[in-house]
């Protein structure tokens, strides 16, 4: 049976479909849109990447269910599309939310495969905003299948890449590119209006830090103690991983940027790709920010990238005061 369309709820201006990998900072990503009172979420899918796709989607239905939402999780990849699945368990914990326990006690997922739902859900809501959290796999196979459908998809808000700086997994990549490059060049590649939210936008300030901790946890509502919980891991991964003390959250800065895009104050087109081939590069966004690739002066030099114009839109910055304002109103 093909998936109802006319999906808003009354008095909701807004559709999103969310293809995440559930682990910590995804699941507060979803509660903010779960809890947006003008965004219906058409339906979550999920990816292998933090975590195995088994883990994820159970990951997933337990935020569903613990926001008290009615929305459709779909399974969809178990590993990328040419390699071998990799998970960052050191970071998140083995089952993703910090090893705390959190389990689904009634929910379930669909038996529809992501890709059928993603493809099915965009034609019923054409113009929706579409947000990855994860590796870039179903999307890629979605467009494998169906070139076109990029002509039905209003904003794509991509949470992936480490424009111009380093990266969490290499020192060249983010980790949900790295993960699956191939998916993530199909992707930039597609003709989607992708606004390309990088790791680096939820570092340094963007952290929240120990006191912001505290203050959270002060509120003692049900929001605010599995926020803090299920990044438990995470925030002691991010202490030996960067340095900083505090809890980084990729997923809900893009999640941010997804409900208001002025949050992302600094923006620029560029033309974007992901290395492939090298192993030492491997899932590198390279981001043409000089724009060479369409400077004749350059013809000589760097004939193989002339004529390719700009196919993202890249935010270089946020309103570090605003973004965290807005995850603070959900968690309260």
């Amino acid at each position: 049976m093909r998936l109802a369309a006319g999906l808003r709820r009354s008095g909701m201006s807004r559709v999103f479909l969310i293809d995440t990998d559930t682990a910590s900072d995804d699941a507060v990503a979803l509660l903010m849109a779960l809890g947006s009172e003008d965004v219906h979420v058409a339906g979550i899918t999920t990816v292998a990447g933090n975590v195995s796709l088994e883990q994820g989607t159970r990951n997933a239905l337990y935020t569903v269910e613990f926001c008290g939402a009615d929305v459709p999780v779909y399974p969809g990849a178990a590993k990328p599309l040419t390699r071998a699945h990799q998970d960052a368990t050191w970071f998140h914990g083995e089952d993703g939310l910090g090893d705390h326990g959190f389990r689904p006690q009634h929910r379930i997922a669909k038996s529809k495969h992501a890709v059928d739902a993603i493809i099915e859900t965009i034609h019923a809501n054409p113009g929706l905003t579409l947000v990855t959290l994860g590796p870039l796999t179903n999307i890629a196979l979605v467009l494998q299948r169906e070139p076109g459908i990029v002509d039905k998809i209003g904003r794509t808000v991509v949470m992936g890449g480490n424009p111009c700086c380093e990266g969490n997994v290499t020192p060249a990549a983010e980790f949900n590119i790295w993960v699956d490059p191939e998916a993530a060049h199909i992707v930039l590649h597609s003709g989607l209006r992708i606004e390309l939210i990088g790791w680096q936008l939820c570092r340094g300030e963007a952290v929240v830090g120990p006191a912001e901790i505290e203050r959270v946890l002060g509120w003692n509502t049900p929001l605010a103690r599995f926020t803090i919980e299920s990044n438990s891991r995470a925030r002691q991964a991010l202490k030996i991983q960067t340095g900083e003390d505090g809890i980084c959250l990729p997923d809900p800065v893009a999640m941010a940027v997804a409900l208001d895009p002025s949050i992302g104050t600094t923006w620029s087109d560029h033309y974007v790709d992901v290395e492939t081939r090298s192993e030492l590069t491997r899932g590198m966004t390279v981001v043409d920010r000089l724009n060479v690739a369409s400077d004749e002066r350059n013809r000589e030099t760097w004939s193989s990238l002339l004529d390719r114009p700009p196919n993202a839109r890249v935010c270089w910055e946020i309103d570090v005061p605003r973004w965290k304002e807005l995850l603070f109103s959900f968690l309260r």
